[in-house]
Formats: C-alpha cells, sequence, structure tokens
C-alpha cells in the first residue's frame, strides 16, 4: 500500500483530533482503479479510476474519507444515507457549536446550507463562501452540485472545494471532494468528478 502522510484539515481534525485516547492510529487501506466498492456504509457505490487510500478513522457513521497525497492535500468526503435528524459527521462539539442536522424536507439550498454550517462548526471558521449552486444527479437522482472555497480560521491557507448531494428514499447522500487551490485541487477534481458521475445504488 502507497504510504499516507498524515494531515489535519477540514473534515480530517473533526474526526482525527479527537480520537479516543489510547486508540490505534488510524490505517488506510488501498481502493484499486475500476473496481466499484460501497461508500459510506450505505449501497451508495462509486468506481474510482486511480488508486486511492480509504481512512479507517470515520469522521461519522455513514461518513468516509478518501485521500491520494494526505488528506491536507486533497479529501474526497462519502456521505451516505443519512436519516433525518441526523448530522452529516458526528457531532463533537455539541455543546459549544452542535451541528446542524439534516431534515427529509430540505431543498437544495437548504443542503448546502446543511453542508457549509457543518464545516463552519467543524473547523470553528468564519471563512466558508458557496461560489456556486446548480442542479445535477447523484446515483440518477435529482440533486445539488456546488462549489466553495474556505480557510481555517488564522491560516492564510485557501482551500477549494465541489460536491454534490441527493436526498434518496428519504436520506441524505453526499459526495465531497476539498484540496488546497494552488495545485492540488486542480490536479484532483477531474477524478473527483468522475468519481461522482460513477455513483450508483
Amino acid at each position: 500500500m502507497k504510504m499516507v502522510r498524515r494531515f489535519t484539515g477540514a473534515l480530517a481534525a473533526a474526526a482525527l483530533m479527537v480520537a479516543v485516547p489510547g486508540a490505534a492510529i488510524a490505517g488506510w487501506k488501498v481502493m484499486a482503479p475500476h473496481q466499484p466498492v460501497l461508500v459510506g456504509k450505505s449501497t451508495l457505490k462509486v468506481t474510482p479510476g486511480i488508486e486511492w487510500n480509504r481512512s479507517s478513522a470515520r469522521p461519522g457513521p455513514s461518513a468516509e474519507m478518501w485521500t491520494v497525497d494526505g488528506l491536507a492535500l486533497n479529501e474526497l468526503l462519502f456521505v451516505g444515507g443519512v436519516a433525518p435528524g441526523a448530522t452529516l459527521i458526528k457531532d463533537r462539539h455539541k455543546k459549544d457549536r452542535p451541528l446542524p442536522r439534516f431534515a427529509a424536507n430540505m431543498l437544495a439550498p437548504d443542503i448546502v446550507q446543511l453542508y457549509e454550517g457543518t464545516i463552519r462548526n467543524a473547523v470553528a471558521t468564519s471563512l466558508f463562501e458557496i461560489d456556486n449552486v446548480a442542479p445535477a444527479k447523484l446515483a440518477g437522482h435529482d440533486g445539488v452540485h456546488f462549489t466553495f472555497h474556505y480557510a481555517v480560521q488564522d491560516e492564510d491557507l485557501r482551500r477549494n472545494g465541489e460536491a454534490r448531494a441527493a436526498v434518496i428514499g428519504g436520506k441524505l447522500y453526499l459526495i465531497a471532494f476539498q484540496g488546497p487551490a494552488l495545485h492540488y485541487f486542480g490536479a484532483g477534481i477531474g477524478e473527483a468528478r468522475a468519481i461522482m458521475d460513477s455513483a450508483a445504488m
């Protein structure tokens, strides 16, 4: 397996910085190219075009993260089947900054706001902006596509991101890719879009 450097960033920080004391460091599993794989502990299936590394540290019960070069450089988040009343990732700071929760009647703008609120709260930043929102398909279902950029508070590094989401059977499914605007986002977004296009159920 390709060795992956561990970094903190975006949802990686939310998932890894509060690991159980004494627990083993997150491991990695290679996702082979051109092989369909179920993601997010759900029936959502994607087919990568290149080799990715899947982290064993999950940011939430129905979420998982993949990377090629390290989570701070390129991060692909899958969220599979979030039920009404649940959050996209584990609500680790619910007393100080509780995460927004999904509702089955959410429209496309609400889903975008749900994701934005999740990232803002998870990394405690006010530096998050949605750039574009448009209709899209995910796994053959009507959904939303949106782009965004953000920075962790008190850091100069801008990160760009792109996501697709859809409510299927009353549950929320989402795939989001993010990376530094300098090189890594542009280098990886083509493969990330192809994975989003491959999504099926």
